[in-house]
């Protein structure tokens, strides 16, 4: 077991050590204030404080682990053997930076609280990260940072116990519109054929005509094709249906349509179903309550897991929200117009609270490829080694990627065959 020596025990503290070293690094470790505990402990140990106290494994402390609520703070960039770090520590820090403090602001989202602007959605840019403006987006950090402190533990403490996790590989099927023209009623259908028409988009008046003739299937429609994929392949999936009334943003089909339920639960049949929560539900527990329940009772069993729609975060409106709603996994950390590494890290986290200073009972699952990314660039052959180069940061540190694809760009042939890209993306992963 790891002892780790504190002046003083926060939940910030107990909260980011948990995290790395037993979610991450597979270590058992415990805490003390005690000055004489410490030194007869003969195990592995760390000591987290201002000053060491003898000549042992001491990680200079910041003071963001001991702080209550948010404060202005001022980065400055350093390099760790050819890894992004922040938060130096000073000569006499066996590590050259604190990697608690680094990755609390990291997993929390701290930079999120800071005074930023939102985009038309109400989401955090990306480019405001710093992540992004220092290059390391599509590095996942924390957990990077946790393997370089295993081995330095491990060259200090040649006893030190610590288990292995595997790499794992995570598809999420985003299904915010499970039709692109079948099943939507007479009204929006005729509505569509004249919208089409007015702004001669002739392809699609065709298409529209053979769908509702039956003479050729609906294009979003791929979700036989998409769980014979992820069998073939062993790959894990989630499937995650919006179950809203219309609206501005929401724009599925009808939640009284019998062909639309029979659908999630034939898909729930063969794969886990979850809820992709509306857009109107963002600021809307009540109705954000009542789309879980209207699920929950389509497929017959609780639904635990969320993705809130275009990815809206608001920390920690949000997760205080899905917690109400009793959900206990969040899949919306993550960008949707870049690659890369919202959090800093790959794998699963218990989201904290900072205005409360609680790690709060839900965990968030981050994702780091969204199809909206990919088709940025251009080349299939670029898309494959762009997500090929974000795998292999992941299999690294023995992390989760969770790929992010809707049922809608899987079914647009207009641009490229997404369906094949997607395909080939699948395949790699089963190598």
């Amino acid at each position: 077991m790891l002892l780790i020596y504190t002046h003083k025990i926060t939940p910030r503290v107990t909260y980011i050590m948990r995290h790395i070293f037993v979610n991450i690094l597979g270590i058992e470790l415990d805490f003390t204030t005690k000055v004489e505990e410490f030194i007869k402990h003969k195990g592995p140990k760390i000591t987290y404080t201002k000053q060491p106290l003898q000549n042992e494994f001491f990680i200079r402390s910041n003071e963001l682990l001991f702080e209550q609520g948010i404060n202005d703070i001022q980065l400055s960039i350093g390099d760790w053997e050819g890894t992004p770090c922040f938060f130096q520590a000073g000569e006499r820090s066996t590590l050259p930076f604190d990697v608690f403090a680094a990755s609390f602001f990291m997993l929390s989202r701290y930079e999120e609280y800071l005074p930023h602007v939102k985009d038309i959605h109400g989401r955090f840019s990306p480019k405001d990260s710093i992540a992004f403006q220092n290059g390391f987006l599509q590095k996942p950090v924390v957990d990077i940072w946790a393997f370089k402190l295993l081995d330095a533990l491990k060259e200090r403490f040649e006893d030190l116990e610590y288990k292995n996790k595997g790499y794992d590989f995570i598809s999420v099927i985003d299904v915010a519109t499970s039709h692109c023209y079948a099943n939507r009623g007479f009204v929006r259908g005729m509505v569509g054929m004249l919208m089409d028409l007015g702004t001669f988009k002739l392809k699609r008046v065709v298409d529209r005509i053979a769908v509702g003739l039956h003479r050729q299937k609906d294009p979003y429609d791929n979700y036989t094709e998409l769980i014979a994929l992820h069998k073939k392949y062993k790959i894990k999936c989630n499937f995650f249906f919006q179950f809203a009334d219309y609206s501005k943003y929401d724009k599925n089909v009808s939640t009284n349509s019998i062909t639309f339920k029979s659908l999630i639960k034939h898909v729930a049949d063969y794969m886990p179903v979850s809820l992709a929560a509306s857009y109107s539900s963002f600021s809307d527990l009540e109705l954000l309550k009542k789309e879980k329940s209207s699920l929950e009772v389509v497929i017959n069993r609780p639904v635990n897991n969320c993705k809130m729609r275009y990815n809206r975060v608001d920390v920690p409106q949000t997760y205080r929200n899905l917690i109400a709603a009793e959900f206990t996994n969040d899949y919306t950390m993550g960008y949707t117009f870049e690659l890369g590494f919202r959090a800093g890290t790959c794998t699963p986290f218990q989201f904290y609270d900072i205005p409360l200073e609680v790690k709060q009972p839900i965990k968030v699952h981050p994702f780091a490829i969204h199809d909206i990314s990919l088709s940025k660039i251009k080349k299939d052959q670029e898309i494959f080694r762009q997500v090929q180069l974000i795998s292999n940061e992941v299999k690294k540190v023995n992390g989760t990627l969770i790929a992010m694809f809707s049922n809608e760009v899987l079914g647009n042939k207009e641009d490229r065959d997404w369906m094949t890209v997607y395909s080939e993306v699948i395949k790699q992963q089963h190598v």
